[in-house]
């Protein structure tokens, strides 16, 4: 899971400005985390970097989106065409995919301890807008473009004010873009079941291939089981083993088993690492597991197969 400390190295990266210097410089450990940009600006900074990852982030975030993307969330692709209004939640992994260089629009970022509900009256888990399940990527006319940028507009005043509670007035605007975007109707996601499914497999296989190569004894791998899978692209294990069992032919277990022996295969071969380091580094905890997993898989053991 991307964290803020990611977020604000990766668009200072490169440039003169210091992290720090993005922070709001009054804001206190107990209100949370919020902090609004421009995302033109931000791209300029950004000339040359590499494309917003499909992760999932430690913050919640509410884009106003202007220009032709592609928005991948969770399991499905979404298209806008011109502009259009995405509430992002910490649960689900996304990105969205700019298909012109006519870019722009405005985002606002913030951690649960921000809009809590004992300081919002907000229960962020139960908004229909953050649901798992829903489309919380909405197509926006140019009037309902030009009534979400007066609010970040305010957002945006409000934060360079001296207001002591600024905080508590921008909660009311953080609000007031939520309740506008759950009075949207969302666009059509543009995939049919056999397409989701197809995205799934395809999402789990980059999930699966992004933890490879193991470089160092240090490195961990970090989705180990099905289940691990199944909650990084939220969705039932169930469904991810029955998809990937209809496209692969093999269950997601079989799929995760494969590739972890190739990689043991290329670790007992290539590195002078030992048998207790590869198998930390393949998120075995005990040796003697990593060693029945080799045998059972191979028919070695890993010293048999070393030597």
């Amino acid at each position: 899971m991307k964290s803020l400390d990611s977020f604000y190295k990766d668009i200072t990266e490169g440039s003169t400005v210091e992290p720090n210097s993005l922070l709001p410089n009054d804001i206190q450990k107990e209100i949370g985390h919020f902090n609004v940009f421009d995302i033109k600006e931000l791209l300029e900074r950004m000339k040359g970097k590499p494309g917003m990852p499909y992760d999932r982030r430690a913050y919640y975030k509410i884009s106003l989106i202007r220009g032709h993307n592609k928005a991948e969330y969770a399991d499905k692709v979404i298209e806008i065409k011109k502009q259009g209004l995405l509430f992002a939640t910490p649960k689900i992994p996304y990105n969205y995919l700019p298909q012109d260089t006519n870019q722009g629009g405005q985002f606002c970022v913030f951690t649960s301890e921000f809009l809590s509900k004992s300081k919002s009256g907000i229960d962020l888990d139960e908004l229909p807008i953050f649901a798992s399940d829903g489309y919380p990527i909405f197509q926006l006319s140019d009037e309902e473009v030009s009534e979400v940028e007066l609010i970040f507009n305010k957002i945006q005043k409000e934060i360079n004010s001296d207001y002591i509670y600024k905080y508590d007035l921008i909660r009311n605007y953080v609000a007031e873009l939520i309740h506008f975007g759950q009075k949207l109707q969302p666009i059509t996601a543009l995939y049919s079941k056999h397409n989701s499914a197809a995205r799934v497999s395809s999402l789990f296989a980059e999930l699966l291939e992004r933890q490879f190569p193991i470089e160092s004894p240090n490195q961990r791998l970090e989705l180990r089981t099905a289940k691990d899978f199944a909650e990084r692209l939220s969705v039932h294990v169930n469904h991810l083993n029955k998809v990937l069992k209809e496209n692969t032919g093999k269950t997601t277990t079989e799929l995760i088993s494969s590739r972890l022996i190739n990689e043991a295969k290329i670790l007992l071969k290539q590195t002078d690492w030992n048998i207790s380091e590869i198998a930390y580094s393949l998120g075995f905890e005990e040796l003697a597991h990593f060693s029945n997993f080799f045998k059972k898989q191979t028919t070695y053991t890993p010293i048999a197969f070393r030597s």
